[in-house]
């Protein structure tokens, strides 16, 4: 296997178990680091493949992962932003409980 194919393998690993856990999880907190960790994956591949492209020396990987770290972030900001307005009207974060915004 060569370098790069380990690299995508376990960002492959890592996009599954995140996507299981946002997909199967009842918690939003739980999903929230279920998002986390495919944006990570994602990250994981922007790096390996600027490594192991054609150009390394341009940053052009680098570059797009630390967009993608700020975007990252700032959806957990607000994603926790959201996770505590809730709580504070439901008193529970189980994503099955909240049914405020149902028509």
């Amino acid at each position: 296997m060569t370098p790069l194919g380990g690299y995508l393998l376990v960002a492959a690993l890592m996009f599954a178990i995140g996507l299981a856990g946002a997909l199967v999880r009842r918690n939003a907190i739980m999903v929230l680091i279920g998002i986390e960790l495919m944006l990570n994956s994602a990250n994981l591949n922007f790096i390996a493949f600027w490594r192991y492209g054609t150009h390394p020396e341009a940053l052009t990987g680098m570059m797009f992962a630390i967009f993608s770290i700020a975007v990252a972030a700032a959806e957990a900001a607000v994603g926790l932003g959201l996770v505590i307005a809730i709580y504070r009207h439901t008193h529970t974060t189980e994503l099955d409980k909240i049914n405020r915004m149902k028509g």
